[in-house]
């Protein structure tokens, strides 16, 4: 296992979109997340979880330690699979195996922390509760985010688009264009915040300061190798990282989260751009003792 970082994190993330859809929402035809009782626009954690996993995948193309558990195209147990395989344990005498071996369930454990980075990281629920499969118990991550919320209440638009491609020979012979539809904020500016727990790191997974030096190059650059259509223009525009003395920090989150703020420039009723709004500033005054303000971005 790796030497775990030593010192708590807080941190608050601004990031926005132009002409795009940052988290589309299933079960609403894809649109982008909304609060109803407020009009903000919304980014789940998963959402942000999925752009640094897909940074770590590109940077480190399978380089040993670095591999990603939640991923697309490979069941969870086939990559569980590989902890067992490791050991030399036969899945079908796991029962046997674990009391003969009271320590094996640990073993399985710290070799999931030391492949997966996003194990490591975020943590897993590595098994599936299903006759047969595998178990590689559960893991707390250090490392947790919060939904992103927009800075202003968002008015999502719905742009009617044509295509030349039709789907069908038959449609093809009585039209020249089909119709869809697309779901665009024209623009938003979001707010996210993640803690970073040094006491997790050293009791479970084994985070290092090489992943968390990941970890901040990973959100900084989360949307430049992810870009689509759909999401439009997404860039990171601020990143603002409380570094603690300690493991278990000198101040609660909630007091330096509330230090970073920014708000839209005087006379801007409807925001298009970064510009519209003033500086994202960190008042230091109020960051106790113990605590330092570390700008990324």
């Amino acid at each position: 296992m790796r030497d775990p970082i030593k010192n708590r994190y807080d941190f608050v993330v601004y990031f926005d979109v132009e002409n795009g859809n940052p988290n589309g929402d299933p079960d609403a035809g894809n649109m982008p997340r909304i609060d109803p009782e407020t009009g903000y626009g919304i980014v789940t954690d998963v959402c942000l979880k999925r752009k640094i996993r897909n940074y770590v995948e590109t940077v480190k193309e399978d380089e040993p330690g670095f591999d990603i558990y939640i991923k697309d195209g490979v069941a969870l147990n086939t990559s569980d699979n590989r902890a067992f395989e490791a050991l030399g344990v036969d899945a079908k005498d796991i029962k046997k195996l674990k009391k003969d071996d009271p320590s094996l369930d640990e073993k399985i454990r710290d070799f999931m922390c030391g492949t997966f980075y996003d194990v490591r990281t975020f943590g897993a629920v590595m098994t599936t509760f299903v006759k047969g499969a595998l178990n590689c118990g559960q893991v707390r991550g250090p490392v947790q985010l919060t939904f992103a919320r927009s800075v202003d209440p968002i008015i999502p638009q719905e742009v009617t688009i044509t295509r030349v491609a039709i789907t069908t020979e038959a449609d093809a012979e009585k039209k020249g264009t089909e119709m869809g539809r697309k779901y665009v904020v024209p623009y938003a500016l979001y707010r996210g915040e993640g803690y970073v727990s040094a006491n997790l790191a050293r009791k479970s997974t084994g985070f290092s300061e090489d992943d968390l030096a990941l970890l901040w190059e990973a959100i900084v650059n989360m949307f430049e190798h992810d870009h689509s259509a759909a999401r439009g223009k997404m860039a990171v525009r601020a990143l603002v990282v409380f570094k603690h003395d300690g493991e278990l920090g000198n101040a609660p989150s909630y007091k330096l989260f509330d230090a970073v703020s920014t708000k839209k420039k005087k006379g801007v009723e409807a925001p298009r751009s970064i510009d519209d709004y003033e500086d994202i500033t960190v008042d230091e005054s109020v960051v106790p003792e113990g605590v330092t303000v570390l700008r990324m971005v």
